[in-house]
């Protein structure tokens, strides 16, 4: 309940209130992430250093790897098709490629920064050798 002395608060209608906690590091190349839904982990290779993206794999976000859950042993596999996954070894990369992630570790679903899927980074062309 507010107090008459307390300033009004202001909010718009279905707008969530501020939650105030320390201040995000920003990204840097080499830190390690880690899904916790599935076995997903990556490493950043390049991130913006202004803003710190919500990273996500399979609508869940990511958290540093060593705060992460070891996720269980094999698991069976399904009848049906699962989502599409991170793939180990591909780089993906967000739309204006600011962001480049590497997995280390396969998982099930998809990689987002900002609610934007992430693409693979395609491979460069090499040079034609005559």
């Amino acid at each position: 309940m507010q107090k008459p002395t307390d300033p009004p608060v202001a909010r718009s209608e279905g707008a969530p209130a501020a939650v105030a906690g320390p201040p995000v590091a920003p990204l840097r190349p080499g830190d390690q992430l880690a899904g916790t839904v599935g076995a997903a982990r990556v490493v950043v290779v390049r991130a913006p250093s202004d803003v710190r993206p919500l990273i996500a794999c399979g609508g869940e976000p990511m958290v540093p790897a060593s705060a992460a859950p070891r996720p269980p042993g094999p698991r069976p596999s399904p009848a049906a098709p699962e989502e599409p996954g991170t793939l180990i070894g591909k780089r993906y990369v967000n739309a204006d490629e600011t962001l480049e992630l590497l997995c280390v570790s396969s998982g099930s679903g998809a990689l987002s920064c900002d609610g934007t899927p992430m693409t693979i980074k395609a491979a460069k062309p090499l040079p034609a050798s005559d």
